[in-house]
């Protein structure tokens, strides 16, 4: 099941709303005998909530969702939730109170306009609302076997963040607390998970239509859903090229691909764990790194006795990689924040024959650039991002990722650029680069970074890597849509002063 919700889905759904008839019952709901003892054991017995009034709880949400298990499960669940009969409406605090173990307030003119509308709304988009909460589930059982209530207020949820509006996290803050009180902790939890997922997808899906467009943006979902393909490079400094190592794959029976655009580079897309089981990657004759990182270092363009200071090295990829480059003459100095980080790239460096030209460095960039007199005529500020160029890869960024996140890593891309300046030597240059195809870490960090320091220019960078992959402002970008690759940018800043 794809991990991002198909892009289509959400921007059709802006503009065509086809009332649909309810849903089937699934299993969980079209047996009565099953349902009704479902919602026994779980809604109708609450010895252990209190019946007193809960002002925690907001009451026009609780009403919704008693109201949509009302209309899902027809007359006899109507009939469990009214001692008087069907067609007794009037008291909706008792129902919300026999259904759910507690009162609330009771409504306002505001709170019953609520209630019509999401209840008219959920049951409208049902399909929709549906097909979003099973994409955003582990798997499709986990959906299937949901319990009746805690999906009502997964549709609520839902139907607030993606037709009303709403403010996402106080919709989510407010479905947790209904959750966790009409059930039990453990089913609120599910319910901040799930919506915290939609509301980050909403997020993303709007960010990328806004700079891409909506077609594009749609292929760029695809490709994040689809299953990724990985790159090798052949490690030089143990004297292996490319043609051996497509010798090896071939022996393998791994199918593959060589680079179109880096001599030690082969694609796979499947057979990764033959690799593994061979044992060159432990044997530091081949490293898993794609093709649009292995383009940032080509923008650095290592040359054997040249001094590169790279300024956030870990996890050490490219470090490696420049290292192989300087053919056992000059230096790379890697600094990290992250000691641990370090002491694996000290090992691989070693392990991969490149340490003798490695020098690491245990410091906050920040600090460390105060009182450092380190100079050089190359430095990499391989910088702290989003991530979001790397998603076929990373799923598990898709939902680690806010918009206040966003706000906190441009302002430490910002320090970060302003730390690293102030290593490169006059005439040098300074390469800032990310793995995120979001303008606002890349074009945009540059920008405001040249604002604040007249004395570089941008230098293009169609010397050192393919026309295809330079932008009309002289940058490297890798496209994963265009190129196949992940994404990632670069810029190359020549400091005049």
């Amino acid at each position: 099941m794809a991990h991002l919700l198909p892009l289509r889905v959400f921007l059709s759904s802006q503009t065509q709303e086809t009332p649909s008839k309810p849903l089937k019952l699934s299993k969980r709901s079209n047996n009565h005998k099953t349902s009704i003892s479902t919602a026994k054991k779980g809604l109708l017995s609450p010895s252990h909530k209190m019946h007193k009034l809960n002002l925690e709880v907001s009451p026009h949400r609780a009403v919704s969702a008693v109201r949509l298990m009302r209309i899902e499960f027809g007359g006899a669940f109507a009939d469990l939730l009214n001692e008087k009969g069907k067609g007794s409406g009037d008291n909706e605090m008792g129902y919300v109170e026999r259904t759910l173990g507690f009162r609330t307030r009771d409504l306002d003119d505001r709170d019953l306009r609520l209630v019509t509308d999401i209840v008219g709304g959920t049951i409208r988009w049902r399909r929709y609302l549906d097909h979003l909460i099973g994409s955003l589930c582990h798997d499709e059982s986990m959906f299937r076997s949901m319990e009746p209530l805690l999906l009502q207020v997964l549709r609520i949820g839902f139907y607030e963040i993606v037709k009303l509006n709403m403010p996402p996290y106080a919709v989510v803050d407010e479905n947790v607390k209904l959750a966790k009180v009409a059930l039990r902790p453990g089913a609120g939890n599910m319910v901040n998970g799930i919506l915290r997922k939609l509301v980050l997808v909403k997020w993303m899906v709007r960010r990328w239509t806004k700079y891409l467009g909506q077609e594009e943006a749609i292929q760029l979902m695809m490709w994040n859903n689809s299953d990724p393909s990985f790159s090798l490079r052949a490690n030089a400094a143990k004297g292996i090229t490319r043609d051996d190592l497509v010798m090896q794959l071939n022996s393998l029976k791994v199918p593959h691909e060589v680079s179109l655009h880096l001599d030690d580079f082969v694609r796979v897309k499947i057979g990764l764990q033959n690799v593994i089981r061979a044992g060159w990657l432990k044997e530091g004759l081949c490293s898993v790194q794609d093709e649009s990182a292995g383009l940032v270092v080509s923008v650095v363009d290592p040359q054997p006795g040249e001094d590169i200071i790279d300024c956030c090295a870990a996890p050490g990829g490219k470090t490696l990689y420049m290292a192989s480059r300087l053919r056992g003459k000059g230096k790379v100095h890697a600094i990290d924040i992250n000691k641990g980080c370090l002491r694996i790239l000290k090992e691989t460096a070693k392990l991969q024959k490149v340490d003798g030209v490695v020098d690491t460095i245990h410091a906050d960039l920040r600090t460390f650039a105060e009182n450092s007199p380190m100079k050089s005529g190359k430095v990499l500020l391989d910088a702290p991002c989003s991530g979001l160029g790397v998603l076929s890869k990373r799923a598990d960024l898709r939902w680690n990722r806010r918009l206040e996140d966003m706000k906190q890593l441009k302002n430490l891309q910002d320090e970060l650029l302003d730390a690293a300046s102030t290593f490169v030597s006059s005439g040098g240059v300074l390469i800032y680069s990310t793995c995120s195809i979001d303008p606002e870490e890349n074009e945009d960090r540059v920008e405001a970074f040249l604002v604040r320091h007249p004395e570089f220019r941008i230098d293009p960078v169609n010397r050192y890597v393919p026309s295809d992959f330079v932008t009309k402002q002289g940058f490297y970008f890798s496209d994963p849509v265009k190129h196949s690759l992940d994404g990632a940018f670069a810029a190359h800043l020549v400091r005049t002063l």
